[in-house]
Formats: structure tokens, C-alpha cells, sequence
């Protein structure tokens, strides 16, 4: 009940959050059309690369490599808007899903409670994600702070966040 009590009120917090920041939001334009770079968080370090389609929607793809031994790749779908009405700065959010695959070991939980897989296990659920990026003026490097919310499905059902830090190199 905790749990589910918890997961109601991020949700509800991130809805706010966008809705506000989507009634207030001025004009925006990204700095760039495609970026590459590392993407660190609390369960996977990998590469993400991140894609425009227009002036508010981009799509974001992460494969991160999880220790002992996995993969998960996520798939997100973002909403953009101008932050703090600086040139540079915007602020994010959205969602999508991960798919992986790890191995035997302890893995990190949110909770604090590691989790102890004696096999193989396939990873698969829901994900969110609202943070800020910043593009460096005058410069390609564009570094993003962030949090990820997700629903593990296949291995729980439960619940964690993953911080992120992000940095990308940005191509027009």
C-alpha cells in the first residue's frame, strides 16, 4: 500500500509539474537537432542519444550497462519547454519503457533493499523522466541533470528512481 501511495504522488507531482510548466512555458527552440553523448545514473552508466523531431518533442534512447553484468536500453518520449527563461536551459519530461537482461548478483534498489538474483533475468516496464539540460554557450556540450522514475514489471512489480547526469555532444 506504501508503495502504490508513493508511486500515486510522484505521478501526481510530475503531472503538475508539466502542466504548469507547459501553461507558463514561452517559445522555445532547441540548440540543436541530434546530440550523443555519456549518460550516468544510479543503476546504468551508457551512452544516450537524443533526437528533435520538432520545436517541443524529442525521443531519447539510453543503453546502459548495469553490475555486475546487464543491459537495459530505454526508450523516451520528452516534452521540451524553455527553463528559468535563460537561453540554453530547458526543462524536460516525459516517458517510455526499458527492456534488458541481467545476470546472477545483487542489484541496487531505491528502497535500500538490494535485490539477490540467482539467474538470468529479463528486465521490462514503464518509465518516466523530468529534468534540466543546459547547453554550454558557444559550444557543442549540452549536460543534463535528471530523474527516472520506473515501474519493473517483469522481475517485481515495484518501484525506483535512478538519477541521471547526462553529457552530450550536439550536432545542428
Amino acid at each position: 500500500m506504501k508503495r502504490a501511495t508513493y508511486l500515486l504522488s510522484i505521478l501526481g507531482v510530475l503531472l503538475f509539474i508539466g502542466n504548469t510548466a507547459k501553461a507558463q512555458a514561452p517559445e522555445y527552440r532547441p540548440n540543436y537537432q541530434f546530440a550523443a553523448g555519456l549518460k550516468f545514473g544510479g543503476y546504468e552508466n551508457g551512452v544516450s542519444a537524443k533526437y528533435f523531431m520538432d520545436e517541443k518533442t524529442s525521443l531519447e534512447a539510453i543503453a546502459g550497462l548495469r553490475s555486475p553484468h546487464g543491459l537495459v536500453i530505454t526508450g523516451l518520449y520528452e516534452l521540451n519547454v524553455k527553463a528559468f527563461n535563460v537561453e540554453g536551459f530547458r526543462f524536460y519530461y516525459g516517458f517510455g519503457a526499458h527492456l534488458g537482461a541481467v545476470g546472477a548478483g545483487y542489484y541496487k534498489r531505491f528502497n535500500g533493499d538490494d535485490q539477490l538474483y540467482t539467474g538470468n533475468k529479463i528486465l521490462l516496464g514503464a518509465d518516466g523522466v523530468i529534468g534540466l539540460e543546459y547547453v554550454i554557450p558557444n559550444s557543442p556540450i549540452a549536460v543534463s541533470l535528471d530523474l527516472n522514475p520506473r515501474l519493473e514489471l517483469a522481475t517485481g512489480p515495484f518501484f525506483d528512481i535512478a538519477p541521471g547526469l547526462g553529457v552530450k555532444y550536439c550536432f545542428k
